[in-house]
């Protein structure tokens, strides 16, 4: 999807959002899709939830399972997952680990990834791979191909009577733009191939983010649902729940899916437990307008750096309130190069944004969230601009 950037313009503020976050007001945060920003009124929450930990240790650990399974049955309940197939994480990474970890895998096997994946995710895949003798075959997708039917067909050409598992995700860091949509997953289902979908950016961002054809499906909160960090959840089917296994064995082992995988012993479940006030948070603004004025902020920062800079705006998925656009050819290729461009854009403008690497022009990425202003994105075109003309 491609909107027309013309007919973009910024949206006003949504009201009651003054001073709900706590962010440098000198600095321009156009990243919150990497790190999020936790609300005022969750921040508090945590605070006293941590308060309340120092105060009597013994008796907060004590009553820790119980309460950290009320937490899980209402996030799941948010999402829509079954709170008895859920299980709470620290974040995506550790999701998909589990999620790798639970699939039986023999040599010869392979794993399915596209080029548009996480690179720790990639990491896991790759090490998992490695210890059962099973191969990864990545799927090239191009950048700017903005049918969903393609993207389909390309990951479907990648399978064959070998591929046991793909990765994929629902909605791509390195583009945001949508893989694992629900024909994509259905079509994987029926070929008997098990699905992992990386939700990082689904859950807040999406009013339905789960997939039931999924097979694991793991999403972050703390990017738009403000949740603290760090709090995932992971959904699995009914046929995979008796296989899902803690990393660590725990005082819970005995207990099971799922209170098994979220027992870590001495941990700061805090977030966990404060993450149902961000959903507070979101519904108290009204979900709908949220990411209706987040969708409309980001397409207007994609419209002024494609017209202020020139940069090639990239096919995303609507409703994201996240957009890409192409860096011109040897910026941002390598990912040193990608980190040299925040790192000046940093230094000399004060903006935070994400670029990835790409052969022939990186990915520079752009989030809009209720903090952000139609003018920082006229600040970073004007840097961006200096950069580029060296």
């Amino acid at each position: 999807m491609i909107e027309d950037l013309r007919t973009v313009e910024p949206p006003a503020p949504l009201p009651g959002t003054d001073g709900l976050f706590t962010l440098d007001p000198a600095a321009v945060h156009l990243n919150h899709g990497s790190f999020g920003a936790v609300p005022v009124p969750v921040q508090r929450v945590q605070e006293r939830l941590r308060e309340e930990m120092e105060r009597d240790p013994d008796g907060f650990f004590a009553d820790l399972p119980a309460r950290v399974a009320a937490a899980r049955t209402g996030l799941a309940a948010e999402l829509g997952a079954d709170p008895d197939r859920s299980v709470l994480v620290g974040n995506v990474t550790e999701g998909v680990a589990i999620a790798l970890d639970s699939v039986p895998l023999a040599a010869g096997d392979r794993i399915l990834l596209t080029d548009h994946g996480y690179g720790a995710v990639e990491l896991a895949v790759r090490r998992r791979a490695a210890e059962a003798g099973a191969e990864v075959h990545v799927v090239r997708l191009p950048l700017d191909d903005p049918g969903e039917d393609a993207v389909r067909e390309a990951v479907l050409a990648g399978v064959d009577g070998r591929t046991v598992l793909a990765v994929l995700d629902q909605i791509t860091s390195v583009g945001a733009r949508g893989i694992a949509t629900p024909a994509l997953l259905a079509a994987l289902r029926g070929r008997g191939v098990a699905t992992v979908v990386d939700g990082a950016h689904a859950p807040g961002a999406l009013a339905d983010p789960i997939d039931e054809a999924a097979d694991f499906w793991v999403g972050n909160l703390h990017k738009w649902a403000f949740a603290p960090r760090a709090t995932g959840l992971l959904a699995v089917r009914p046929e995979w729940a008796a296989r899902v296994r803690p990393l660590a064995v725990s005082w819970e082992h005995a207990r099971g899916f799922p209170a098994a995988v979220e027992w870590r012993g001495t941990v700061d479940y805090t977030p966990w437990l404060a993450a149902p006030a961000g959903f507070e948070v979101l519904h108290g603004l009204g979900a709908e307008r949220v990411r209706a004025h987040n969708d409309r902020l980001a397409g207007y920062g994609q419209r002024v750096l494609a017209e202020r800079v020139g940069l090639r705006p990239l096919p995303g998925l609507a409703g994201v309130p996240m957009r890409a656009l192409r860096l011109p050819p040897g910026q941002g290729e390598t990912e040193a190069d990608a980190r040299a461009v925040m790192a000046w854009l940093w230094k000399r403008a004060a903006v935070r944004i994400a670029v990835r690497p790409w052969a022939g022009g990186g990915v520079l990425r752009i989030s809009a969230q209720l903090y952000n202003r139609p003018d920082e994105y006229e600040r970073l075109a004007a840097a961006l601009a200096e950069l580029l003309r060296g």
